[in-house]
């Protein structure tokens, strides 16, 4: 069996990255949202009985709280999300959908499994089942090497 080249695994599983993000971009155009747009709303939604903040959202997707706040004020300014502060902790806010978020709930969650149906659809369930397992611990492997890692210049040279 031929050695795997790494390199090219990596910079494979990067380029599945970028265009998994431009074919859910094109199906979010028509309604003017970027797919990680329409992810974040669909999390609030799901999320709206009790809210949810950027912290919740951060530490599910791995996007930058300054992304997050960005892609926040745009939904805001569309209407489909609104902002409360935290009751017992003025500093926090929580999120919650509108009405014309809710309404954009079927559309969202039809558009965005018709996109994994097509992009899974040359898979068996046994390969996605073995391609969820591998993924999960290359991002395991991923976590536990960030916590490894010397969080400044000085501790690396201790």
């Amino acid at each position: 069996m031929a050695a795997v080249n790494r390199e090219e695994l990596i910079r494979d599983n990067r380029r599945i990255s970028i265009q998994i993000e431009q074919m859910a971009n094109s199906s979010m155009a028509e309604q003017d949202l970027t797919a990680m747009q329409a992810n974040m709303l669909r999390y609030i939604l799901r999320h709206s009985q009790e809210g949810t903040s950027l912290t919740a959202i951060h530490r599910e997707f791995g996007y930058s709280m300054a992304a997050l706040s960005g892609m926040l004020k745009r939904l805001r300014k569309k209407g489909y999300v609104r902002v409360e502060p935290c009751d017992g902790d003025d500093r926090r806010k929580l999120l919650f959908g509108t009405r014309q978020g809710e309404e954009m709930r079927d559309y969202l969650d039809r558009a965005m499994n018709a996109a994994q149906d097509r992009l899974c659809d040359c898979f068996s369930a046994e390969e996605l089942e073995s391609l969820d397992h591998l993924q999960k611990k290359l991002l395991q492997n991923l976590s536990e090497l960030s916590e490894k890692k010397p969080k400044n210049k000085e501790a690396s040279e201790s």
